[in-house]
């Protein structure tokens, strides 16, 4: 019995090593927003609650430029009805908005595509975003694989741990084309972590400063989201807010939402129904 076992274990085949060479740094950046992408499009409702926080160029807490509002969102144009926070349960008016990031508002909603050029003009918020394709995707006739992304070019790739870590810079538009660092998770390339450039607006659009966010990314309920945003103004800015803070708290993907809340001349009349 004993000479059996032994001579089946000999015969079992010793597991053949991978000898595939590493994805290129090129690959892993087209499968890491691949992935990204195939959890989108989000939910067609978000409702979340966004907290801004800011120092004064003393150090001191800025109360004025810091606050909290509950957001609803209808994500197919991120058509928004919004209200300020008091006390954590007395709200504000109600007033429309369309979360965006790269715009003269707060960034959002969490669900936004974080690989989507930025606007080449600012866009006031009647301005409806053109939507993303929903639908069953076509029939696959054939395949092709993508060897990489063509708007960035890679200077560093590293591991740190268990993320990939990658250092990229815009081969054309650097002003749209936003991304500067990515940060993924080694096995599965899920988005964890991103640094880009965003924009600061003073006064609408007379004074505009470049902006440095570090962004953390989450998952929820199989959406990537983005949950904390750290900005950093730069181009000599030397006021108020030189370091802004925003989380995104709270969020949650309702079925559905009334169609009053994404309508604005509707808010006068439903007063009494406002959402909390």
């Amino acid at each position: 019995m004993l000479a059996l076992f032994l001579i089946a274990a000999l015969a079992t085949p010793a597991p053949v090593p991978d000898t595939s060479p590493p994805p290129t740094a090129k690959r892993v950046l087209g499968m890491i927003r691949a992935k990204f992408r195939s959890h989108r499009p989000p939910p067609p409702y978000e409702i979340y609650t966004i907290e801004r926080k800011q120092n004064t160029v003393q150090g001191y807490p800025d109360y004025a430029n810091s606050y909290t509002d509950k957001v609803w969102v209808r994500t197919l144009d991120d058509a928004a009805l919004q209200r300020r926070v008091y006390r954590s349960i007395n709200r504000g008016q109600m007033t429309f908005n369309r979360p965006a990031f790269n715009e003269d508002r707060d960034p959002g909603p969490p669900s936004a595509d974080v690989f989507q050029p930025a606007p080449i003009h600012p866009r006031p918020v009647t301005d409806v975003p053109t939507p993303e394709p929903v639908g069953t995707a076509l029939p696959l006739l054939g395949t092709v694989q993508a060897v990489g992304e063509f708007d960035y070019r890679i200077t560093a790739m590293a591991t740190e741990g268990d993320l990939v870590h990658l250092s990229i810079v815009p081969t054309r538009d650097p002003d749209r084309n936003r991304l500067r660092e990515i940060y993924a998770d080694k096995s599965s390339y899920e988005l964890k972590r991103l640094v880009a450039t965003d924009k600061l607006f003073i006064d609408g659009t007379h004074d505009i400063y470049g902006v440095t966010f570090d962004i953390t990314v989450g998952m929820l309920d199989g959406t990537p989201i983005v949950t904390d945003i750290r900005g950093t103004v730069g181009d000599g800015y030397a006021d108020d807010g030189q370091v802004v803070n925003y989380a995104f708290r709270n969020i949650s993907f309702p079925a559905t939402l009334p169609a009053w809340y994404f309508d604005t001349k509707a808010y006068v009349t439903h007063g009494d129904d406002a959402p909390i």
